[in-house]
């Protein structure tokens, strides 16, 4: 059996196609273990704009206390993780959501306290219990909420928490989906990316905003135990006969 890691942004989940759950279903019958790790920014932006609690963002990592903590736990694991384990339990998947923090899913300690707040960095997956779920036939689906020093909860930033997971795992496969095909120059699809092509790009302002995180783990993962690593879109089907739609990050350099 293979495994695959799949990291969902909180922007694509209501946008997730027939034709992606298509291509999940095609690898689950290509013998994929699959395992789901989500995310919820905009969700939790608009909820924190209802209750009047400020936010604010440093370089892409949302500066978290108390209160922001307790609404993007309260989104996370009551609002995007339910919806997501029910779209996939409506395409014929036995998903289990999983809020990341209990019994010491995902641990993780400050990034930097004075800087971010509650913001951890994993510094470890229960992959065991994982690998138990997936090999009974279910899909857990993931919260980036980890347990953190002294029995505090700190938020962590989706895309790592998913890398993370990948890494642990071994996975065959990292999947980051998000709302286009991948990585583009010139309008037209990498298909492949080698490390220093992707930080050319970056340096250069061809690859920005909230592409520069994912490429950023997309990298790491590489670098890391995680077999292939892609970036697809959840619009469309990105897998058909073993064969990938997106784009790949290479571990050797390859001419692009």
């Amino acid at each position: 059996m293979k495994t695959a890691v799949v990291k969902c942004g909180g922007s694509v989940v209501d946008h997730l196609s027939e034709d992606f759950f298509q291509s999940m279903k095609e690898m689950e019958k290509d013998g994929y273990r699959l395992v789901f790790v989500h995310g919820g920014g905009p969700e939790i932006s608009a909820m924190l704009d209802l209750f009047k609690i400020k936010s604010e963002f440093k370089n892409g990592l949302r500066i978290t206390d108390e209160k922001v903590l307790e609404t993007a736990e309260l989104v996370l694991s009551g609002k995007t993780n339910r919806k997501l384990v029910h779209l996939l339990q409506q395409h014929g998947f036995q998903a289990i959501g999983l809020n990341s923090s209990d019994a010491f899913l995902l641990e993780a300690d400050y990034i930097n306290r004075e800087e971010y707040g509650l913001v951890g960095d994993v510094t470890n997956v229960k992959a065991d219990f994982l690998s138990s779920l997936t090999e009974q036939g279910l899909l857990p689906v993931l919260t980036p909420i980890a347990s953190g020093p002294d029995g505090r909860i700190l938020n962590v930033n989706a895309d790592h928490a998913a890398c993370a997971v990948a890494a642990a795992l071994n996975a065959d496969h990292f999947l980051m989906v998000t709302d286009v095909d991948g990585v583009y120059q010139n309008g037209r699809l990498i298909d492949r990316l080698t490390e220093e092509k992707a930080h050319q790009l970056m340096e250069s302002g061809v690859i920005t905003g909230g592409m520069i995180p994912k490429v950023q783990s997309a990298l790491k993962a590489a670098s890391q135990n995680t077999g292939h690593v892609h970036i697809v879109s959840g619009k469309k089907r990105f897998y058909k006969s073993g064969h990938w739609y997106g784009t790949q990050f290479a571990k050797e350099k390859v001419t692009i």
